[in-house]
């Protein structure tokens, strides 16, 4: 006797889900050239009035010129160069993840999902169990991921020549560049205000105001003179923490693109097979930044923060 019955689901048409994740893939790229789109015409019809070519200054590539005007107050929230590359990186971060978990997560990963699956892995093993203790780690894990991710979206598209240059060889349109919005120290602090707040309400939080002041203090019997020096240095030194965090970042950014530029601004300038000398040294410098420097400041960065998350809760230090 049969057992063929018609209660079970239908099959799922594989035809109709492909077309359904190509679908999504295609809104993504569409959205992305459209962003593009915008971008360009920023640069070409808000940008000023850009220098010729026998006018090159590298320092100049870095002004943040305002695209379109915005201010409230004394508060400038113009939009320029640094503004499109932060959305930029947002608009990937978040636009990469879902793509990713809304075509499914499934056993076999795609490349997309291998991906992602790396990036939240290497995050929670490497940086995140390593510096925060357990009691922190659910409730700063998606800070310590996000900011990591961020970091080094930022510093990756940095090294894709964009719209926007402040120079120019053909007319008055702008030429593309390289530009990073962690190489503006604007951006960096205000990150490292996060981290700082952050860290400084946590052992507040968990000490108390007087408590945290004394986990400055060393414990022992020490000279009280020597414990006042301790407590000075400690304190200064959680205070410099704002500088040293956002300037390295920075100035590791800055130091990488000027060079990058200035390699390529002599293959211009300089002409024929002299100028030939300097592009070997700018490909150099562009795939060392990119492949070592882009990635590895980023980990600091996040893996600092963690850190500083997780002394400022400990007892006893």
């Amino acid at each position: 006797m049969s057992t063929d019955v018609g209660t079970g689901t239908p099959p799922v048409d594989s035809g109709v889900t492909r077309r359904k994740k190509r679908g999504a893939a295609t809104y993504v790229v569409w959205a992305f050239l459209a962003f593009l789109v915008v971008w360009a015409a920023l640069s070409v019809v808000m940008a000023p009035e850009v220098t010729g070519i026998d006018e090159f200054k590298p320092q100049n590539e870095f002004g943040l010129n305002p695209w379109v005007s915005l201010h409230l107050g004394p508060i400038d929230m113009s939009i320029n160069k640094a503004v499109m590359y932060l959305i930029l990186s947002s608009v990937i971060a978040i636009g990469f993840g879902l793509l990713v978990i809304r075509r499914g997560l499934r056993d076999t990963p795609g490349n997309g999902q291998n991906l992602l699956e790396i990036a939240y892995e290497f995050t929670e093993e490497t940086i995140a169990k390593a510096t925060l203790p357990p009691k922190m780690f659910a409730r700063y894990f998606p800070y310590i991921a996000t900011l990591f991710l961020f970091i080094a979206i930022n510093n990756l598209i940095s090294f894709i020549p964009l719209p926007g240059g402040e120079h120019s060889a053909i007319g008055w349109v702008p030429d593309l560049s390289l530009y990073a919005a962690t190489a503006n120290i604007n951006v960096t602090l205000a990150l490292t205000l996060c981290t700082f707040f952050i860290y400084n309400y946590e052992g507040i939080r968990e000490h108390g105001p007087f408590g945290y002041l004394k986990t400055f203090v060393p414990s022992g019997d020490i000279n009280p003179f020597m414990k006042g020096v301790v407590f000075a240095l400690e304190f200064l030194s959680n205070v410099l923490r704002l500088v040293s965090l956002s300037v390295r970042l920075f100035a590791n950014m800055l130091a990488g693109h000027l060079l990058i530029i200035m390699a390529s601004g002599f293959a211009v300038l300089l002409g024929s097979f002299v100028g030939l000398v300097a592009i070997p040294f700018g490909l150099f410098f562009y795939f060392f930044e990119w492949v070592l420097i882009a990635g590895l400041q980023a980990f600091i960065f996040a893996m600092l923060s963690g850190i500083y998350i997780g002394f400022a809760v400990e007892h006893g230090h």
